[in-house]
């Protein structure tokens, strides 16, 4: 396979994750999807050698330092509607089925939204895109040890509010 078929295989598996990656970083949709291919035109520029053993985390680490860069050097962060980000429908759920599905994800994109930053970072790591914890941390430039326990307390935090459905609460 050349290296022109490689980066557009690279790039059919991996552009819409990256880009709800660095959504959830930038909070703007547009700005995440800049980042994305500025990932992609580095990872042109990189010796595919070197980058295929880790592709993944290395394509997770680019995005992220880059989302983060530009995020710092525009000063500033929009909001971007989270259940307009989780909102998918299912073509084989009944209405009634499809609706509960998305007010539950709602709820918990809500609370995962409510949690501190790194956190919720790590959990999407996880739980959304499959990452290793040795992937994260190096993703994060944390520990494993840290990444266990910011996904441990992320998600104790996501039952107990689910449980006392606290993110249904009015807002005082």
């Amino acid at each position: 396979m050349s290296d022109g078929e490689w980066v557009r295989s690279v790039l059919d598996r991996y552009e819409g994750r990256l880009v709800r990656y660095a959504a959830r970083i930038m909070k703007d949709a547009d700005r995440a999807r800049d980042v994305v291919q500025d990932t992609f035109v580095r990872l042109c520029a990189e010796d595919r050698a070197r980058v295929e053993p880790r592709l993944a985390e290395w394509l997770f680490t680019v995005c992220r330092n880059r989302a983060l860069e530009v995020g710092r050097k525009e000063g500033r962060m929009s909001s971007l509607d989270d259940d307009a980000i989780e909102a998918r429908e299912s073509p084989d759920a009944s209405p009634a089925l499809a609706l509960e599905d998305r007010e539950t994800a709602g709820r918990v994109a809500r609370l995962l939204a409510a949690l501190p930053s790194r956190q919720g970072e790590v959990i999407r790591l996880k739980i959304q895109e499959g990452r290793s914890y040795r992937e994260i941390s190096r993703i994060m430039n944390l520990s494993e040890t840290n990444v266990g326990y910011l996904i441990h307390v992320g998600l104790k935090t996501i039952r107990e509010r689910l449980r006392t459905r606290a993110d249904l609460r009015p807002k005082a």
